[in-house]
Parts: structure tokens; sequence; C-alpha cells
């Protein structure tokens, strides 16, 4: 009887490790996934309704900045420890482009 009891809970545990491995995780993407031609389309003289055309609303428009837009994306697929991020921001002048910085440094303060 003994012996009976000692398989049943082995192979339990078997099924309890074999199953924590199998644990779902989901994908996790935040911000805006820019396209390089839309991203490239962008150029000094543009209004910010043609920005907004092209790259969609911004992730962030700082109350403080009025005159900067940042479009930030991150993806981070399930499992994986690859994490993809970028940092776009533009810059407005009088409602006009002044300036573009591509990929940006995650963390900078500029």
């Amino acid at each position: 009887m003994q012996r009976h009891s000692l398989t049943r809970r082995l192979l339990l545990g078997g099924f309890v490790a074999g199953a924590a491995g199998c644990v779902y995780r989901v994908d996790v993407q935040q911000g805006n996934l820019l396209d390089d031609t839309d991203v490239e389309a962008v150029k000094a003289g543009m209004t910010r309704s043609q920005v907004r055309f092209l790259l969609g609303t911004p992730v962030v428009e700082d109350a403080f900045h009025k005159d900067r837009w940042d479009y930030v994306y991150y993806f981070r697929r399930g499992r994986s420890r690859r994490e993809e991020k970028r940092w776009l921001i533009v810059i407005f002048a009088d409602d006009k482009v002044t300036e573009i910085r591509k990929d940006v440094p995650f963390g900078e303060k500029s």
C-alpha cells in the first residue's frame, strides 16, 4: 500500500512540475509603433497636424514643454528577455517642426 501511495505522489509531483513550466507569458507592447518610412517623411517645417497625420498622437504631450512631442515604443515578447525600445522626439517652434531626434537612448533627460 505504501508503494502505491509513493508512486501517486511522484506522478503528481512530476505533473505539477511539468505544468509549472508551461505558464503562458503575454507579450507586452506599449506606445506608438512607428513605420520607418513615416518617420523619415517627417521634415523640418511641417505643421503639427501633418506630423500627427503621419505618426499619430504622441504618447507624451508635456504640459510644461508644449513644443515637444515624444513618441515612445516598448515591446517584449512573452518569454523573451529581449526588449525593443524606441524613442522619437519632435520639437516645434511656431507650430512648425524644427528638430527631429531619432532613436534617443532611454533615460535621456534632454
